[in-house]
């Protein structure tokens, strides 16, 4: 199957940036969303989301006019080879659509689900035949970051994942097998960790909300655009390897590791990290602090492309 008809089931945040993505890439896209209004708000995020992706080169094949709305999720993967399924994170309600949605799916279509916080085995249970369903899980916005976790299981057909990722490159992602099933895959355990200790920093006034922020994208956060931390400590060694740098470094690591935080989110917390972001802002709209990301991110896209 070459993917050249997709469906986009969910039109929110991740559903709409995923289907102009899809329509950047030279594929027609099937929508369906039932919330009022959500046809309007789509042709809105593509609209803005375009000039994005002609920025980093992706619009040239595609159309913002290949899309379609469906009333009924069935209608919307009718002769979708590949479909993104990005309804809101509730069992019962990702449940529902898969069942009005298998009968009608082709032969040998993937149904592809962006759930972040939901398990596969979890999904799967809502199916009589679950062959079809993969995790594809992005970061936000799917259209300008590249990362997608992907992964299958023994009720997964045996080519589903080989395909997803291959559809994934394809639409320029970067791919990553989740090799076994655990809450929040890889890339949210790794961030979830690291904003643990930003918080934990925080409220034990160590450093402002505005500092804590400055800390990683004016230091590591630069590195780790690069490159991992495994493979970066190991540079840190020099030809002697990572395995030289943990000799060197390991009771520093174990002293800061038995010392990490464990905050919650009380409400005492939760008013810091509100009102620190805020000062952090300067009063800008959510609006104009996306807008600087945004162009950030395509800077450093499009400055490190030729490298990868």
């Amino acid at each position: 199957m070459d993917f050249a008809h997709t469906a986009s089931l969910g039109a929110g945040v991740i559903g709409a940036s995923w289907t102009a993505l899809f329509l950047a890439s030279g594929r027609s896209v099937a929508v369906y969303d039932p919330a009022p209004g959500a046809a309007d708000r789509l042709r809105a995020y593509i609209d803005t989301a375009w000039p994005t992706l002609d920025a980093l080169g992706m619009a040239g094949n595609g159309t913002p006019d290949a899309v379609t709305f469906c009333a009924d999720p069935a209608a919307a993967v009718d002769g979708a080879a590949f479909v993104q399924e990005s309804v809101p994170e509730r069992l019962e309600i990702k449940s529902e659509l898969y069942a009005r949605i298998e009968p009608a799916l082709a032969p040998g279509a993937i149904v592809s689900t962006s759930a972040s916080g939901l398990m596969l085995s979890e999904l799967q249970t809502a199916w009589r035949d679950p062959a079809p369903l993969i995790l594809g899980h992005p970061f936000n916005p799917p259209h300008l970051i590249p990362l997608v976790e992907v992964m299958g299981n023994d009720r997964t057909a045996p080519d589903a994942v080989d395909r997803a990722e291959a559809f994934y490159k394809s639409v320029g992602k970067v791919t990553i097998r989740v090799r076994r099933e655990v809450p929040g895959h890889v890339a949210n355990r790794l961030q979830a960790a690291l904003w643990r200790e930003a918080i934990s920093l925080v409220s034990e006034g160590v450093a402002s909300v505005e500092d804590v922020d400055k800390a990683i994208w004016a230091g590591p956060g630069l590195r780790w655009a690069a490159m991992g931390p495994n493979t970066l400590f190991s540079l840190a060694a020099g030809p002697d390897g990572l395995a030289a740098y943990i000799d060197h470094f390991k009771d520093s690591f174990h002293r800061w590791w038995d010392d990490l935080g464990d905050p919650r989110f009380t409400p005492e917390v939760i008013a810091a990290l509100t009102e620190g972001v805020s000062e952090a802002t300067q009063g800008r709209s959510v609006a104009e602090v996306a807008a600087d990301r945004d162009a950030l991110i395509i800077a450093m896209q499009l400055a490190t492309r030729d490298l990868r």
